[in-house]
């Protein structure tokens, strides 16, 4: 069997303010795996335009989330840190693919079900080949494990197929062109620790969510110090003190929420959380969760804040990194090219 070396990629969407579940669900743990793994930390600037976007307001967000990644402890200078539109093998490559996958696997994308709506025949086609790129986005640069929530699995899941149907339909001139059996990777998933799934500080059934129309619904990753602490102040709870035990959690989505929300910003768990403020009244435990949250993330908003007034630096990352993305992408999709019998300028 093929040997890949270990690469970890992931992108973050540029389309509205990030919050603290974005920041729980991934940006933390890409800060996490810098220490252990070679990463390219992506800007999918390309799949925002799946539906319409604002030019000037898709700018300011694609700089945004790169001010995000920095300030949460990325170093750009490691690891890649780029947006995706300024290496074009993502998209070369996600022609091949839509060659590859077949029309029956993307109509069983439940996540195109879920935005497109009632009305699909309105819904935009990269809407709808999304995944294709998005497999594209991993295997250009023959990424072997992705960090994902729980609704990236599908899309995961997809990758894998479309790459184990590129190495088998191209089987024999993968191995002419000395690539062994495999071209590429069957990427892994990488889903662990506490809060995946960030809930809304309004209802603890609904995921947090940028579209939500109530700004006390999320704390966003550019909220200073007393905005934090009153959203958390004001976050719902039941009239009960908080449990002992993990399982006292299951009926009270608000509680599991906050007490996972907690768990997350200390490195901890749900059962250490509540061994020390099992029996609480809520009043005392915000207290306790606005002191970890402000000491957190205030920080990351105020450099965030300092970065986007530099936006030169900004797009200096992004150039840089985008060179080094490309000087991967490009001898993967020469390759791609060979295999599949293009011909090519040497």
């Amino acid at each position: 069997m093929a040997q890949f070396k270990e690469l970890v990629f992931s992108g973050v969407q540029p389309t509205g303010n990030l919050h603290l579940g974005n920041y729980l669900g991934a940006i933390k743990r890409f800060v996490t795996m810098q220490e252990t793994h070679d990463c390219i930390y992506c800007v999918v600037d390309m799949h925002a335009i799946t539906v319409w976007q604002d030019p000037k307001e898709l700018k300011r967000q694609i700089r945004e989330v790169t001010a995000a990644f920095i300030a949460a402890g990325i170093d750009p200078k490691k690891h890649i840190v780029f947006n995706q539109s300024q290496v074009s093998e993502h998209a070369e490559l996600a022609w091949v693919f839509n060659c590859v996958a077949r029309i029956g696997w993307m109509n069983r994308m439940t996540q195109f079900k879920e935005k497109a709506g009632k009305d699909r025949e309105n819904a935009s086609l990269g809407l709808y080949a999304y995944p294709s790129l998005m497999a594209a986005d991993i295997l250009v640069y023959r990424a072997t494990h992705v960090p994902v929530g729980e609704d990236q699995k599908q899309h995961l899941e997809l990758t894998r197929d479309v790459a184990q149907k590129f190495n088998n339909d191209f089987s024999e001139s993968i191995a002419e062109h000395g690539f062994g059996d495999a071209f590429f990777p069957l990427t892994e998933p990488l889903i662990h620790g506490p809060a995946t799934r960030v809930m809304s500080l309004r209802d603890g059934s609904k995921k947090m969510s940028k579209s939500d129309p109530s700004d006390y619904s999320r704390i966003n990753l550019t909220d200073d110090a007393d905005t934090i602490a009153t959203k958390v102040r004001k976050a719902k709870t039941d009239p009960e003190p908080l449990p002992s035990e993990v399982e006292g959690l299951k009926t009270r989505p608000e509680a599991e929420n906050l007490v996972a929300i907690y768990a997350a910003l200390t490195d901890t768990t749900a059962e250490e959380v509540l061994r020390q403020h099992g029996g609480a009244q809520f009043s005392g435990f915000k207290g306790s969760l606005v002191d970890v949250a402000v000491t957190k993330l205030a920080p990351i908003a105020d450099e965030m804040r300092r970065l986007m007034n530099d936006p030169g630096h900004i797009d200096a990352v992004l150039a840089d990194g985008s060179a080094r993305a490309r000087a991967i992408a490009s001898q993967t999709m020469n390759s791609v090219k060979d295999i599949v019998g293009f011909v090519r300028a040497r």
